[in-house]
């Protein structure tokens, strides 16, 4: 890729760039100015006397488009455009996004800092602080849990008291910070159809669904051989591992028996990336702060 990078490069794109402009001056001015010889029309004939004139457009029209000439000019010398010049005023995208957000931590800094120092309980209690969360919610969380933090399928609602990873201030600041992945491999290959169908009634009995007693019979000892691991004997999952209640009525992917054999066929890979490099400490705080205080509403399960 060096060959892409090097100094002619950038000197052809320049080049390209101001030759272009100049070369729809000159087209500009070719097209303005009429020649003597030309005729009155252009030939063309429509609807037997509607005829096409052949005459120059209108100087104020013209200077428009000089206009602009004249403007990319004079951008192009203040501001990058032509290949790796910066431009006379040095203007950087980096730089300026730079000043914008210095700007914001100096307007919004003390602010932060003042709910840093109190406990995520206690900013969770309030409103100023939880509206700040809720902003910073619907910037960066919202695409994959929903403005109103009730998930979707394969994301966790945030708003019931159902947790995967911890529902405590300290659990929820950790996911928001260091991010979460879980794995479930796949056991179709190990179990056969017949197998997962009878896996899947099993999980469906622990939550109280419909189910095939026969089948969950016989899933019940490959619950307690591949399941129990990580979900725990009794179904009840493990907060460490991110491994689901399937006690509850609550289902991340789907609750129907086709929906649960395929995760047993073919496993599940979730990930929630981190955010500490892209949040302060203190914004990671108000963030957790309002997270948790959905769940102390009382809103209804919606996992």
């Amino acid at each position: 890729m060096n060959e892409f990078v090097n100094e002619f490069w950038s000197l052809y794109i320049g080049a390209v760039t101001v030759v272009s402009i100049v070369a729809c001056a000159v087209f500009l001015k070719m097209q303005s100015v009429r020649k003597a010889v030309e005729p009155d029309t252009t030939g063309h004939l429509w609807d037997e006397n509607l005829q096409e004139y052949n005459h120059p457009m209108p100087r104020w029209w013209a200077w428009l488009f000089y206009l602009t000439v004249f403007f990319s000019l004079g951008y192009l010398v203040l501001y990058p455009g032509l290949g790796s010049f910066t431009g006379m005023l040095g203007w950087t995208q980096i730089g300026q996004l730079e000043r914008e957000v210095k700007a914001a931590e100096r307007q919004f800094g003390p602010l932060y800092d003042k709910f840093a120092r109190q406990e995520l309980v206690e900013v969770a209690k309030s409103p100023e602080a939880v509206a700040i969360g809720q902003k910073l919610f619907l910037n960066y969380c919202a695409q994959c849990h929903a403005s109103d933090a009730g998930g979707s399928r394969g994301f966790p609602s945030l708003a019931d008291k159902d947790w995967l990873w911890g529902g405590t201030p300290e659990a929820i600041s950790t996911s928001i910070a260091e991010g979460r992945r879980s794995v479930m491999p796949p056991f179709g290959p190990l179990l056969g159809d017949e197998g997962t169908k009878d896996l899947a009634h099993y999980v469906l009995s622990l939550s109280g669904s419909a189910s095939d007693s026969v089948r969950a019979a016989r899933g019940k000892e490959k619950f307690g051989q591949l399941c129990a691991a990580c979900h725990s004997a009794d179904g009840k999952g493990n907060q460490q591992l991110g491994a689901p209640n399937l006690t509850d009525r609550i289902w991340l992917h789907g609750s129907s028996e086709a929906a649960i054999a395929e995760q047993i066929a073919k496993g599940r890979s979730s990930e929630m990336p981190a955010h500490k490099e892209l949040l302060s400490a203190a914004k990671i705080h108000l963030l957790a702060a309002y997270v948790y205080s959905l769940s102390q509403a009382g809103a209804a399960p919606g996992k």
